[in-house]
């Protein structure tokens, strides 16, 4: 299943993305699941399922304003350096991590597929970086690695946008550049784990007005979905909707001598075959 967040007569709704348009789910199961963070934590996705069973599409999928598919989750973790050769393009001479990077951003720092993202006037270095997504389905502390992959509802994709000037501001820290409003963008949807096993392999490729910039897979990820969600789940509770966006490959535009900002009007799609595109086109700020 594919499950859908976006805006209608500007309310936010969820529902199902089928073949020909998408299926509401607000007013067939929402009395009981108001939005797909309280679907996940019900453990609810055979009521989903029932509900789109033989339904026809409510509205064309194009002419909804989408939003990132979990509006709210208590946590949305972000791992940097995760992919063979990522350590070496910061050319600082040190070892493998033996841990991940790991940092926070706020949802107010992302939006849906097909809507701007933006690009602030306080700085020209606006960076993609195309990620692939793991949602929390059942939460848990101190979760075994071998039991991990039954925890994790579905995926979803991320352009992780970065302000890279900002990324310095601080001496510890990376959080400012990470956080600038509307700068990332969440979706298109969630792909569930009965659709798509997370084990993979899974492709990803970041493409900027067509052209290719950065393309892997995860069978080359140095700590893997199941390892993230051991480690994590050591220090924090992990709860149903939250996300952990799992690291981007080489190839993000502050990498290219000299580097290749994003302007405005520029397209950016970030796909994984079997999830889907994520794409936006880079706006000013407003």
């Amino acid at each position: 299943m594919r499950l859908i967040s976006y805006l209608l007569d500007g309310e936010p709704r969820y529902g199902a993305a089928i073949e020909g348009g998408v299926v509401d789910l607000t007013r067939r199961i929402g009395r009981d699941f108001s939005d797909v963070r309280a679907l996940i934590a019900a453990n609810a996705l055979a009521d989903a399922q029932e509900a789109v069973a033989g339904q026809k599409p409510d509205y064309a999928l194009d002419n909804l304003m989408l939003l990132p598919p979990v509006l709210a989750p208590e946590k949305l973790w972000c791992i940097g350096v995760n992919y063979a050769e990522r350590n070496a393009e910061y050319k600082d001479s040190s070892d493998l991590p033996k841990y991940p990077s790991l940092f926070v951003r706020s949802m107010s720092s992302m939006t849906g597929s097909g809507q701007p993202l933006e690009k602030p006037h306080v700085s020209d270095q606006l960076d993609y970086e195309g990620e692939l997504v793991i949602v929390i389905g059942q939460g848990g502390r101190h979760i075994p690695r071998e039991k991990a992959w039954a925890h994790i509802f579905g995926m979803t994709l991320c352009n992780e946008g970065t302000i890279r000037d900002w990324l310095r501001h601080g001496k510890f820290n990376v959080t400012q550049g990470k956080n600038f409003d509307r700068s990332g963008s969440i979706g298109p949807w969630i792909v569930t784990a009965d659709e798509l096993d997370p084990r993979g392999p899974h492709d990803i490729v970041t493409r900027v007005n067509g052209e290719v910039r950065q393309q892997d897979t995860t069978e080359r990820l140095m700590f893997p979905f199941d390892f993230l969600i051991s480690y994590l789940s050591t220090f924090a509770t992990l709860k149903p909707g939250d996300m952990i966006v799992t690291g981007t490959p080489t190839g993000a535009g502050a990498r290219f001598d000299p580097p290749r900002w994003l302007k405005v009007g520029d397209v950016v799609e970030v796909e994984s075959s079997r999830i889907g595109v994520l794409r936006n086109t880079v706006a000013a700020e407003s």
